[in-house]
């Protein structure tokens, strides 16, 4: 007879474990007045039942507290016996807990094609994530973690810096671009192993992956200065603007193509992940969670994401290849800039071979998206066809200067930190400095009472957080008259420099678009 070895929810605890942990929670609660737990009191029963500290929240939530603001000894063992009998690991009890708390998406047969025994527990009966079940926990990192305890001075703009966070997970960890991340994606990430981190590192920018305040800072000033109507949506004028028009032409008409679409059908709605929405005009439209996923793109192109994206964007007829003829398409304007601007130009068969020679295809004379990702050198590859100032860049630089370490001792070891890390502090540290200018620590403290929306009665504190609708609108217009608080002058207002961090970007209530 063979051994079972295929746990889908992981290997099953012993009777004896489970009858422990269930101890550990009752005592856990005999400590509590009425043996009863508040949402305040779910940090110390995360930490009994095991699971990281900012679980808190949606085991409050799964376990029925928000129905009357408590649960009980009784209740929490119940819920929390099951859970432990039929979900044996970290990643599957993530799964089944954010599920639990978002029952409105229904599940079709061939959604679930797991055991059937996985549903003895009282859940969504679906064993992938869809972004919207992410809010209740970003959320509550908002809310408590120590990091972040300036935005409770700007809760109405909770929601920027949740959906940035979303958006990075399903950047790094949705590696299928389904749209739906599986408990297989989940075990391969390290996002639990992050989600465990918060609770130990009190500097939420040392937490570089997903959840960095000066990430999210970065992306949305950096959108800012695109999005001249503040509506946080952009075309593809103000995309060019981008980077002082580094990239072509037909780069962006291709962004905006849908070539990098993301989503898939689910329950007769489209689950959209930076799928281009359309004006007034029927003019394509960028939101402001597709441009965190094209910034990070644009400036870590060694990123497996970063490829597929860029990859998309060049395959013009889909077929799984770069051909000859899709590299010579592009290469053709990035030819005709260089010429207006004087500079000495490179003819496409030269470049041609140089490509070939760095990437080394499988297959003589057409470049697969695996010929890329065995490349380490596809910063060098893309900014060839589409970005014009980065080429030129890399032409003055030795080509193989990237692939080192500075600071190891042979030379030979791949840089640790991402060029995304690199690029986000390079660009933090230029804007405080722009912000402040060189006194600004010294008088970070000595800054005008900042105008809120307070003035105008309007109460903005309570922007809806949920992702289930594509457009959430403020309640009032784009062009209100408070164009003047920008995302860094509202920064300086808050008064903080390169300690803390702190941001309300801007006052101003607008349209938002949360797309996956």
């Amino acid at each position: 007879m063979v051994r079972r070895f295929y746990y889908p929810t992981g290997r099953p605890i012993s009777k004896e474990q489970l009858d422990a942990s269930l101890l550990r929670l009752a005592a856990t609660f005999q400590q509590l007045p009425n043996c009863q737990a508040s949402r305040e009191h779910f940090g110390t029963i995360a930490k009994a039942c095991g699971c990281p500290y900012y679980w808190k929240a949606i085991l409050f939530i799964a376990s029925g507290g928000e129905k009357l603001g408590h649960v009980t000894l009784e209740t929490f063992t119940d819920f929390w016996g099951k859970i432990i009998n039929n979900y044996h690991d970290e990643a599957s009890r993530f799964v089944q807990l954010l599920t639990m708390i978002n029952l409105n998406v229904t599940v079709s047969r061939t959604d679930n094609n797991l055991n059937t025994s996985m549903n003895n527990c009282a859940g969504s009966g679906r064993f992938y994530l869809i972004p919207e079940d992410f809010v209740p926990l970003v959320q509550d990192v908002v809310d408590t973690h120590p990091g972040l305890t300036f935005l409770k001075e700007a809760a109405e703009f909770h929601s920027r810096y949740v959906h940035t966070v979303i958006a990075r997970i399903y950047y790094n960890v949705n590696r299928s671009w389904s749209g739906h991340i599986t408990l297989t994606e989940l075990r391969h990430s390290n996002l639990l192993a992050t989600i465990r981190l918060l609770e130990e590192e009190e500097d939420i920018n040392q937490i570089t992956d997903y959840f960095s305040y000066e990430h999210f800072y970065v992306i949305y000033c950096k959108f800012w200065e695109l999005d001249k109507d503040h509506d946080l949506f952009i075309d593809k004028k103000d995309l060019a603007r981008h980077n002082d028009h580094a990239l072509s032409s037909k780069m962006i008409d291709r962004i905006f193509s849908g070539a990098v679409t993301r989503g898939v059908a689910h329950n007769n709605r489209m689950v959209k992940f930076g799928n281009t929405n359309t004006n007034m005009n029927n003019q394509p439209r960028m939101s402001y969670t597709e441009f965190v996923w094209f910034l990070i793109s644009e400036e870590d192109k060694r990123h497996s994401t970063a490829i597929e994206y860029w990859f998309r964007c060049m395959d013009l007829d889909g077929d799984g290849f770069l051909s000859m003829y899709e590299l010579e398409y592009f290469y053709e304007e990035q030819l005709q800039r260089m010429e207006s601007l004087g500079i000495e130009t490179l003819p496409f068969e030269d470049c041609l071979c140089q490509m070939l020679d760095m990437i080394h295809p499988a297959v003589p004379g057409k470049i697969s998206l695996n010929d890329l990702k065995r490349c380490q050198m596809t910063p060098i590859f893309f900014d060839t066809f589409f970005n014009l100032e980065k080429y030129l860049d890399h032409e003055q630089r030795d080509p193989f200067a990237s692939q080192r370490d500075p600071d190891s001792e042979n030379g030979d070891e791949i840089l640790k930190i991402s060029d995304w890390d690199r690029y986000a502090a390079e660009e933090y540290e230029l804007l405080v400095a722009e912000e402040g200018g060189p006194d600004h620590g010294e008088d970070m403290f000595m800054r005008e009472e900042m105008a809120t929306g307070e003035e105008d009665g309007n109460d903005h504190s309570s922007l809806p957080l949920s992702m289930e609708r594509d457009v959430i609108m403020a309640d009032s217009d784009v062009n209100d008259g408070h164009d003047d608080y920008s995302p860094l002058s509202v920064h300086s207002s808050l008064g903080l420099g390169n300690a803390g961090h702190r941001s309300l970007f801007s006052v101003t209530p607008c349209s938002i678009e949360y797309q996956y």
